[in-house]
């Protein structure tokens, strides 16, 4: 993992073309589930089905501290995606392709692009993607293959406590991009007035919680089959949990 120089300007120039509801994007992300580790998807508490969603996983990779990859799977248990730890790895980082949707006037999503539904009135072909931090880095985090879309943090040590202030740099296709939407807390407030990334891609923001934290970034870019919809929409969350107080 390669640290990143370059500044793109794509959500400056599209952001204003295609800025919709924060409410309707769900994420994925990684969150403990009694004891192992799992990869969730939903949007704020609303933890859906992803084991029906699992063949949309696309990628699930495994780093350890320095960003050398090792070895790593997520199957299904359950009702749950458990992810395979047992070589310890200090980050964790996970692709869905969510497929193309589009909404009609009644306020519904329908899994199709708009030549299917003609009375669209958006259509969009979404991707989300999910990196969990679960040790202490030895180098800064920087672009994971194949994430188009990613958040990490700025400094190799993350925050201690709850309210210290984080700074971030959101990459899209490796570089910082500016514009990008950040939500600083997925999970507690995904309706939350979203912070813009800056001209270097970077945003500094208060560490919301002392357990699990969940920050989302959103990036809107021009379609690659305009014919089917009209936007591709990247959903990036980092995870990490802050260690509480000792029992």
């Amino acid at each position: 993992m390669k640290k990143i120089g370059k500044l793109v300007t794509l959500a400056a120039i599209t952001g204003s073309l295609f800025a919709g509801s924060l409410a309707q994007a769900h994420g994925i992300w990684f969150a403990q589930r009694a004891t192992q580790l799992a990869l969730l998807y939903g949007v704020g508490a609303d933890d859906l089905d992803i084991v029906k969603r699992a063949s949309q996983v696309t990628s699930m990779t495994a780093y350890d501290g320095a960003g050398k990859p090792v070895e790593t799977s997520v199957q299904p248990d359950g009702r749950l995606m458990l992810v395979d730890t047992s070589n310890q790895p200090a980050v964790v980082a996970a692709i869905m392709d969510n497929g193309t949707w589009s909404k009609t006037p009644d306020g519904k999503w329908h899994k199709k692009g708009k030549d299917e539904v003609p009375t669209a009135v958006v259509s969009e072909h979404t991707y989300k993607y999910a990196v969990h931090l679960r040790a202490p880095l030895t180098a800064p985090l920087g672009a994971i293959p194949g994430h188009v879309l990613q958040v990490v943090p700025v400094e190799t040590a993350l925050p201690p406590m709850i309210g210290d202030p984080i700074r971030l740099r959101v990459l899209y296709k490796g570089k910082p991009v500016a514009g990008a939407r950040v939500l600083h807390d997925f999970i507690n407030d995904p309706d939350g007035k979203p912070v813009l990334s800056g001209a270097d891609g970077t945003v500094t923001i208060k560490v919301r919680n002392q357990g699990l934290n969940v920050i989302a970034a959103i990036l809107d870019a021009p379609p690659d089959e305009p014919a089917k919809y009209n936007k591709t929409e990247h959903l990036a969350s980092l995870s990490f949990v802050l260690a509480h107080a000792p029992e």
